[in-house]
């Protein structure tokens, strides 16, 4: 009779995947992955009851089986833990290894993407008007 007890290094550690709607962002192996969603922050482990949780934007940490910690700030997305695979899909992500390098490029990032929306409002905004002056001038000139 052969059996095991606990498990082999095959189920010791998680598939992590972090994909953006360009591309993958990470594709690692992790010991432990936690994450916040709308009820407060979770832990995964190996071997963790498969779930799905909608993920809100905060800071995803994992521990590679190096044992090294290390961090994403994530928008909201999606989480899904099936077998030994946890896949997180988001619109946007930052990798790092410390918080406080983390913060500073997060920082950056936002800026430059509050900027992109600012400057996407104004073109959108100037479309509008436009539009709008037309449909007022072919009124006034009527059939």
């Amino acid at each position: 009779m052969t059996g095991r007890i606990g498990h082999d290094a095959a189920t010791s550690a998680l598939q992590l995947q972090v994909y953006l709607p360009t591309e993958t962002l990470l594709d690692v192996p992790a010991s432990k992955v936690i994450a916040e969603a709308e009820d407060g922050a979770f832990c995964l482990l190996p071997r963790h009851v498969d779930c799905v949780a909608a993920l809100v934007p905060g800071i995803l940490s994992y521990v590679t089986t190096a044992g090294e910690e290390r961090f994403l700030a994530v928008d909201e997305g999606i989480l899904v833990k099936a077998a030994d695979r946890v896949r997180v899909s988001t619109l946007n992500a930052v990798t790092g290894t410390d918080l406080t390098e983390l913060r500073q490029t997060v920082d950056e990032a936002f800026r430059a993407l509050e900027e992109h929306e600012r400057e996407a409002r104004s073109a959108l905004a100037r479309l509008e008007a436009g539009t709008l002056r037309r449909f007022i001038e072919g009124e006034a000139i009527g059939p």
